[in-house]
Parts: structure tokens; C-alpha cells; sequence
């Protein structure tokens, strides 16, 4: 079995985990939005869940995981004893440093949200509360962190099922915690609750699997000498590989001064538009880590080009029709999801324009989230925090530019043009690095999906616009219904213009799909 067919294997596996994560996610959203609306302490909370998160992608899975993988592979090819004792010091002082971190993020909380959340201190009722939240969710990074660490250690392995599943315990803490909140003064708290017990699950959840490969974790104070250099990756990578988070973070430090609910409507938005993301493009990007990180290794760049390539392919393949279907059906997505209880038709609204400025950053998110980790496989740390840079500097300048005529939708489109500049930069610099990346091939791909996607967003359009479908008047179940015969139609006509286009990569996804249905086996793919 071919490398490529690794990868496509490994990422079905993720990415059909990741769908159940997602699943959960979007039942915890709107069960969130139905106690919580796009209210005062909605806001308040997703300000102070955001801190801690932040965190989490600077410490952990940003930093962390795609500077562990390369140098803990590299390890395990020579002494499994020396990759065994590497995971158990990055996990001692791992946790010393998270100890400190949160200890330090309780006792600053305050401070921390007059810098982040400054339109805040014009309501005392508002910023009194976030703060308490953000003194409850603080701990959460210590469970995630390690559980971070856990799963790089995991995917080094090749070993996929529990770290993708994990995060299904967060959204099942959240749902809890809102389940539970009216019990609580303030109701808000119980969320901040449900965050720590999903954020301990996540991290249980994986230990067992770790046990099973002879990696559970002990704790020792031996510095190994692989954990100078993770370190040296490390805090450059913080910053690289976080750079979306930071500017989710300017993103809602311009919406605290906007009035109540914007900072929610974002927060649902991005939850709708990372949902394509969540379930495939961090699919392929976690499948062909280890893949780059293997091929750089043994200096076989010819492999590592072509397994880079196939997974920018995937990618374009992927988020390009996705795109298309969340812009055409935002308004659909919203209303049937979240416009219930104390979510109201107004929230409705701007919550799906939200959600239409995100999707147009979708494909350069994509190629971001694969292009870093082979900077790392690389070992180059340098380029990706330069434009990860010139990407934060361009969100605030556009931010600052478009809140005033735009509000909350001028910040989600700023992303989008972020996100353009982080990914162009990246691409170009490794293509001359590398050389040839065959950008033929992916221009193929991007015409071909741009080319079906047209067709299946006219079918998905025309109906709406004469107002025969989807309509806002009729019944809950039955834009649910006309909502998921829409995606289920969609989909099926994107792959059959595909098909007819000669686009081999849907061609391959579609024998995925045949296989995992019928049970076939599974034969090579070809590049």
C-alpha cells in the first residue's frame, strides 16, 4: 500500500471521529444557545472559555504537537527507550509549566481581560462575571495541554482513534454544564464547570491507549537531550502555529466594544464554519504529519514533496465545494441549529452573516493548517511565525478598518483576508525552498472542484432564490428535512461533475466511501 493511501487511509479514520466530535459540538452549540442566547453572560463566557484556549493552542496543540511529532519520530527510530524517556520529561515539566501558567491566570484574570476584553469595563455587571469565568475555565488548559502531548505521542505512533475521539468529552462537558446551569448563580458558572470535567475526560480517555503501547506517562526530572531542541521549536512554533487563535483573540477584543452579542455571534459563526474544517482539512493535516515528519527524517524530499502535494490536492478538494455550501445555506444552517430559546431570529441573522464572511477564509485556513507542520517536519520555525506576523498585522489593520461600517462582519471578513496572506506566504517561500510542488497538479484539482462546485452551488441557490425551498415561514423539521436532503444533493452532485471533470482525487474519495460501505478491500493508490 502506497504512502498517499496511508495517509487517505488514516485520515477516514480521523476524519470520521472527528465528524462524531463535530456532531456533538454542533448539539452543544445550540444547547448552549437555548439556555444562553446571544446574551450578556453568553458573552462573557465564550471571552473567558477564549483565554484559556488560547492558551491551550500556544502551549499545547500549536506548539507542542507539531514540534513533538518530528523530534519524537526521529527519537523512536533510534531507542525506543529514549522516545519513552523524552514523552515522560516533556510531560514532568509540562505540567510544572502549565501548573504555574494557570496559578498565574487566576490571580491575573482581572488584568488579563482589560487587555482582551476592554469594552467590558463600560458594563460592570458583564466584566465582574467574565472574570469569574475565566478564574473557573483557567485550570481546563492543564487537562487539554497534557492531553495534547498525549495525542502527539499517539500520532507519532500512528496511532489515531482516541485522540481524534477526544474531544467529544469537552462538548459532553458543555452540554452538561448548560443542562445543569439555571442550578447554579450565576447560570454561567455551570458552563465554566462542564469545561473542566471535559477538559480531564479529554485527557483520560486517551491514557489507556497510551498504556497499551508501553507509553503511559511517569513522572521524572531527567532532561533529555532532545528536549533542548523541542523547547527551541517550541516557542517559535507557539506563535506560528496559533496565529488563527491570536486573531480570533484581536477579533473579539474589537467586538467587546460592539454592542451585546456580537462576541456570541461570532463565537457560533466560527463554530459553523470550522465544522468542514474540524472533520476533514485537520484530517489530512493529522494523517500526513507523521508521514512529513518520516520523509524528512530520511532526506527523501522527493516523497515529501509528493505526499505534500496530495495533501494540499485533499484540501482543495475538500474546502472549495464547502465553502460554496456554507455561504449558500448559512442562513438554512443557523436557523435549524441554533433559532430556539433564548436564541432569537435577530441573533439568527447576524450570526449566519458572521457565518458567510468566516467560509471565504476556509480554503487558506486549510492550506495553512497543512503547510506549518511541514515547516516543522522541516525543522525551519523561522518562516511560519514571519508570516504568521504579517497575517496578524494585516487582521488588525483590516479590523480596525471594517468594525465601524461593517460591525461584527467586518471582523469575520479581516480573518478571511488574514488567512489569504498567512497561506500565500507560507507557499510560496517552501516553493523556493523546495522547489516544484507540483502546482500544476493543484491548479488542476483547484479548477476542477472551483468548476463542480459552481454547479452544485447553482442547483443549491436556484430553489432558495425562487423560494421554493428552504423557506424561513415553514416548520423546524421541515427545513431540517429540505436542509439535509439540500448537503446530501449537494455533495452527490459536486463528485458526479467531478467525476466527469477527470478529477482522480474524487475519484478516490468516492472508492473510500464504497469500501468503508461494502467492505471491500483496500488497494493501493497511485499518485
Amino acid at each position: 500500500m502506497s504512502e498517499n493511501a496511508n495517509v487517505t487511509k488514516r485520515a477516514g479514520l480521523i476524519g470520521s471521529l472527528t465528524f462524531l466530535s463535530r456532531i456533538t459540538g454542533l448539539l452543544r452549540d445550540s444547547v448552549v444557545a437555548f439556555f444562553f442566547g446571544a446574551t450578556a453572560a453568553a458573552d462573557a463566557f465564550y471571552m473567558a472559555f477564549t483565554i484559556p484556549n488560547l492558551l491551550r493552542r500556544f502551549v499545547a496543540e500549536g506548539a507542542l504537537t507539531i514540534s513533538f511529532v518530528p523530534i519524537f519520530s526521529k527519537e523512536f527510530k533510534k531507542s525506543r527507550e529514549g522516545a519513552k524517556e523524552l514523552s515522560d520529561g516533556s510531560f514532568t515539566y509540562l505540567a510544572l509549566v502549565l501548573i504555574l501558567i494557570t496559578l498565574s491566570g487566576i490571580y491575573l484574570a482581572p488584568w488579563i481581560l482589560k487587555i482582551m476584553a476592554a469594552g467590558f469595563e463600560e458594563e460592570p455587571n458583564k466584566f465582574a462575571l467574565a472574570v469569574t469565568l475565566t478564574r473557573l475555565c483557567f485550570p481546563y488548559i492543564i487537562f487539554v495541554s497534557l492531553a495534547a502531548l498525549v495525542m502527539g505521542v499517539l500520532n507519532s505512533l500512528k496511532y489515531f482513534g482516541s485522540p481524534a475521539a477526544s474531544p467529544i468529552c469537552l462538548n459532553v462537558g458543555l452540554i452538561g454544564g448548560a443542562c445543569v446551569s439555571p442550578w447554579f448563580d450565576p447560570p454561567a458558572v455551570g458552563l465554566a464547570i462542564g469545561v473542566l470535567v471535559g477538559g480531564f475526560f479529554q485527557l483520560l480517555v486517551q491514557l489507556p491507549d497510551l498504556k497499551k503501547l508501553g507509553f503511559f506517562p511517569h513522572i521524572h526530572f531527567k532532561v533529555h537531550p532532545e528536549l533542548k531542541a523541542l523547547l527551541g521549536l517550541m516557542l517559535p512554533a507557539a506563535y506560528g502555529a496559533a496565529v488563527y487563535q491570536l486573531n480570533v483573540v484581536i477579533m473579539r477584543l474589537f467586538a467587546s466594544f460592539l454592542p451585546t452579542g456580537a462576541i456570541s455571534y461570532l463565537w457560533y459563526a466560527n463554530r459553523l464554519f470550522e465544522f468542514p474544517m474540524g472533520v476533514f482539512v485537520i484530517a489530512v493535516a493529522t494523517a500526513i504529519q507523521p508521514t512529513l515528519s518520516d520523509f524528512a527524517a530520511d532526506q527523501d524530499w522527493k516523497k515529501f514533496k509528493d505526499s505534500l502535494n496530495y495533501g494540499l490536492r485533499l484540501n482543495c478538494l475538500i474546502t472549495i465545494p464547502a465553502m460554496v455550501g456554507l455561504v449558500l445555506l448559512s442562513d438554512s444552517i443557523v436557523r435549524v441549529l441554533l433559532q430556539r430559546g433564548e436564541f432569537d431570529p435577530v441573533a439568527a441573522q447576524a450570526t449566519a452573516e458572521a457565518m458567510m464572511a468566516f467560509s471565504l477564509g476556509l480554503p487558506f485556513l486549510g492550506v495553512v493548517r497543512i503547510l506549518v507542520p511541514a515547516f516543522y517536519s522541516l525543522k525551519d520555525s523561522k518562516r511560519p511565525v514571519i508570516f504568521a506576523t504579517v497575517a496578524v498585522a494585516v487582521n488588525l489593520s483590516l479590523a480596525y478598518w471594517w468594525v465601524g461600517p461593517l460591525q461584527h462582519n467586518g471582523l469575520a471578513l479581516a480573518l478571511s483576508v488574514s488567512s489569504l496572506v498567512n497561506a500565500a506566504g507560507l507557499l510560496l517561500w517552501l516553493r523556493w525552498k523546495l522547489g516544484r510542488l507540483g502546482i500544476k497538479s493543484l491548479a488542476r484539482v483547484t479548477i476542477q472542484s472551483t468548476l463542480a462546485s459552481a454547479a452544485m452551488g447553482l442547483l443549491l441557490w436556484w430553489p432558495q432564490h425562487k423560494g421554493w425551498w428552504l423557506a424561513k415561514g415553514a416548520s423546524l423539521w421541515v427545513q431540517g428535512g429540505e436542509l439535509f436532503l439540500s448537503v446530501g444533493v449537494g455533495i452527490l452532485v459536486f463528485f458526479m461533475v467531478a467525476k466527469v471533470l477527470g478529477c482522480s482525487e474524487a475519484n478516490q474519495a468516492l472508492n473510500i466511501f464504497k469500501r468503508k460501505l461494502f467492505r471491500t478491500p483496500q488497494p493501493d493508490v497511485t499518485d
